[in-house]
């Protein structure tokens, strides 16, 4: 087995650490079961910390329906990462949440 001790994650010093969460979802966009597939992701500073992506097992009746979902998964994933981070010490005031290009 080949190592790769060159390949990582960057972090780079002397910067903010402010954590921004972005979710997206497409309603009924599988042409098959018209079930939709929503997703997530969180950058502290400019890095990326985590990624969630995943086809939902029941049918959304609504484009709203779709995107409440999401919303509620991304704040879920949102005030866990916080937790995680005040436990490093980094507290976290204002974190600006995005749904589909939309600031919530």
């Amino acid at each position: 087995m080949q190592e790769t001790k060159e390949v990582g994650l960057w972090y780079p010093c002397h910067v903010s650490l402010n954590l921004i969460s972005y979710s997206d979802s497409n309603f009924a966009g599988c042409k098959i079961d018209r079930k939709n597939t929503n997703g997530t992701c969180h950058l502290l500073g400019s890095s990326l910390i985590s990624w969630h992506c995943k086809k939902k097992t029941c049918v959304a009746l609504s484009i709203a329906e779709a995107k409440y979902i999401i919303v509620g998964s991304l704040c879920a994933q949102t005030l866990w990462l916080k937790q995680q981070l005040s436990d490093f010490g980094i507290i976290l005031n204002k974190i600006p949440l995005f749904c589909d290009n939309t600031s919530l």
